[in-house]
């Protein structure tokens, strides 16, 4: 049975209350337990700067060469926190209500509240760091607007904001590496959970310099990887991104909770060819001042992508701001997945922009007249130039071209109200766990979500737990279990170096990310999905039986490394397919042709589907078993989401 432990009570009151009734450990006897984070991250790196600033030892592990490489540092526009600094509504039930609606109301109501009531913190938490957010003349933080909400909430540092709040997260992790309250083990891939007595007690790594398998103990572990878009083969994600920790665990006893939700952002650099491995995001803020359009008319789109006419050379009166016509409360600040799923209807309707005529227009010419390009440099500068850096085209004196891509992923392990997962000790964090967000994540929430799990909930739930261990006594390095997990492990790489047939890995990901893009991606039906299942099997066999896995265990391997990842998302991919076929209803970023209404807007069931998809690993090659977590709203009213 899936237990949630949400609190009982008001809701404004569970989380304070909760604080109250969570036992603690005293400081003298923090000093006993041991704590393993994996991943460094905003999650990962606040969480341990925080548990060994309160007296824990902590260990962390990352497979960058330091934790600044953390795909955290790749987040763009900002940072929700419902301060309300513009005087313009904002509110924490405001926050709580555009994150429930977001996410198309399949989120756990409790989560969501403690994650905007929290969020108020987090920004003073980071000023008191250095971190630079971007100020009014007067020298208060400033705010603009993202998809989803009608208020300014976002705070920001230019287009740098993630990196900005990693530096933030860093510097208080160094501090407590400098007093040796931390160890920090980088260029170290988690690849297995070890338990004892069902309980997590430890990890398995890979020295990937060296090779060596090595075994750390601890008396809880906390999982903060991020997450698993990088099934797709292309999106935002950096190319080292994987889901194989998360993985592990879940063959471990972890639950893994909605994997068909996938969100595409609508505002990537368009795909250019087969050479591509990854795809670049055009931060959501662009969207406070850029206007998106396609020509009015299929004749002129088709003159524009051969080249016989300019975007400039499309008169006003032949633009459609299909956002602004669609949707003239919330205009270009929809959500992610109504932003995208309408670009996609522009470039089917065959109005698609540049070359390949799959991109969609955002464009700056009216900010810049209104604003002056200086006051639009300050703002997006960076951006800008990236923009050009990659593309070759000024986006001062022409359109961006955009189209949606993969990008963060609301699914993830299961955890309850404290972050526990279905493995008593064993937590998840940030994007690694699937809570929060429901069925589509609004933008510069993943940034605080990430800070809320490391800085201010996980302090208090894992304390909680380690109180109630009834022992101090540090874990055995000698049990059993540890061998005969290193063993599992060893046995596993041993079986893919043993692969010697005539196909990289990249063409075993490549066709696996084909499969999900064109099945499981922006739009999904029964059928479709039944064929991406038996496709995923035969490509896991193809794996199996014909790739090519070059060098040995001990050296630096990156064959090694990406095969053992591939193996993990072919096997994630089959669930994402079985998880998009039982769920026969639409919501947020998850859309099924079948259920849609007139207007061409996600349909929810919220007769059938009103839960948390929780799987459960019964085996190889055998198939999950779906648990479920019911999911009841006190609070908000069930409706059909509308942003017109």
């Amino acid at each position: 049975m899936l237990d949630s432990k949400v609190p009982v009570g008001p809701l404004a009151e569970k989380w304070s209350k909760h604080k109250f009734n969570m036992k603690l450990v005293n400081p003298a006897n923090k000093r006993k337990f041991t704590i393993i984070v994996v991943g460094t991250g905003l999650a990962g790196a606040s969480a341990a700067a925080s548990l060994a600033e309160l007296g824990y030892n902590v260990k962390t592990f990352c497979y960058q060469d330091s934790p600044r490489r953390a795909h955290s540092i790749a987040a763009q526009g900002g940072i929700n926190a419902a301060k309300n600094y513009q005087n313009d509504g904002d509110s924490v039930f405001r926050l709580f209500y555009d994150t429930i609606k977001g996410g198309d109301y399949r989120a756990r109501e409790a989560n969501v509240y403690r994650l905007a009531e929290v969020s108020v913190n987090i920004i003073d938490q980071c000023v008191a760091q250095g971190v630079p957010f971007a100020r009014e003349y007067g020298g208060l933080l400033d705010n603009r607007s993202f998809g989803g909400a009608q208020v300014s909430r976002t705070f920001y540092a230019r287009g740098q904001t993630g990196q900005q709040l990693l530096l933030g997260a860093y510097s208080a992790l160094n501090r407590q590496i400098r007093k040796g309250k931390v160890t920090s083990y980088t260029r170290h891939e988690m690849l297995d959970l070890v338990k004892i007595d069902g309980h997590a007690r430890g990890i398995i790594t890979r020295d990937m310099v060296t090779g060596k398998i090595e075994a750390h103990e601890g008396h809880a572990v906390l999982l903060c990887t991020g997450g698993y878009g990088n099934v797709f083969f292309l999106s935002t994600n950096a190319m080292g991104c994987n889901v194989t920790a998360a993985w592990r665990a879940h063959k471990r006893g972890a639950f893994f909770a909605n994997p068909c939700y996938t969100q595409i952002h609508p505002t990537c650099i368009p795909v250019t060819g087969d050479h591509q491995s990854k795809l670049t995001l055009m931060s959501e803020s662009l969207r406070n001042d850029g206007r998106v359009w396609v020509p009015k008319t299929q004749e002129l789109a088709e003159k524009l992508r051969q080249g016989q006419l300019k975007p400039v050379d499309i008169k006003e009166e032949d633009r459609d701001y299909f956002l602004e016509r669609k949707y003239p409360s919330f205009g270009n600040l929809v959500p992610r997945d109504v932003a995208s799923r309408n670009a996609k209807e522009m470039v089917d309707d065959s109005r698609g922009v540049g070359k390949s005529g799959v991109a969609v227009f955002l464009d700056f010419a009216d900010a810049i007249k209104r604003l002056g390009k200086d006051t639009v440099e300050a703002k997006y500068g960076n951006l800008f130039d990236m923009y050009y850096q990659i593309t070759d085209e000024n986006p001062y004196e022409q359109p961006m071209r955009i189209y949606p891509a993969v990008h963060y992923t609301m699914g993830g392990v299961w955890v309850d109200y404290n972050l526990m997962t279905t493995v008593p000790g064993l937590y998840a964090l940030g994007e690694c766990n699937f809570s929060d967000h429901g069925a589509n994540r609004l933008g510069a929430s993943a940034l605080m979500q990430g800070l809320s799990d490391g800085y201010f909930v996980i302090p208090y739930t894992v304390g909680d737990y380690l109180a109630n261990l009834g022992s101090f006594a540090p874990v055995d390095k000698n049990n059993l279990a540890f061998e005969q997990t290193r063993k599992e492990v060893e046995d596993k790489i041993n079986a893919l170096l043993s692969l010697k047939g005539s196909k990289t890995v990249d063409d075993i990901h490549k066709k696996l990310g084909n499969i999900m893009w064109e099945y499981c991606g922006m739009a999904r039906t029964a059928e479709g999905l039944t064929k991406a299942k038996g496709l995923i099997q035969e490509l896991k066999k193809e794996f199996w039986s014909d790739v090519k896995v070059l060098g040995d265990n001990e050296e630096l391997n990156m064959s090694l490394e990406k095969a053992g990842r591939v193996a993990d998302f072919l096997e994630l991919g089959e669930l994402m397919v079985d998880d998009a076929l039982n769920r026969s209803e639409s919501c947020g970023g998850h859309f099924r042709l079948e259920s849609q209404t007139e207007e061409g807007e996600a349909k929810r069931d919220d007769e059938n589907f009103t839960y948390v998809a929780a799987w459960e690993f019964k085996g190889e090659n055998q198939p999950e078993v779906l648990h479920k977590e019911e999911l009841v709203f006190e609070n908000v009213k069930l409706t059909q989401r509308s942003y017109k």
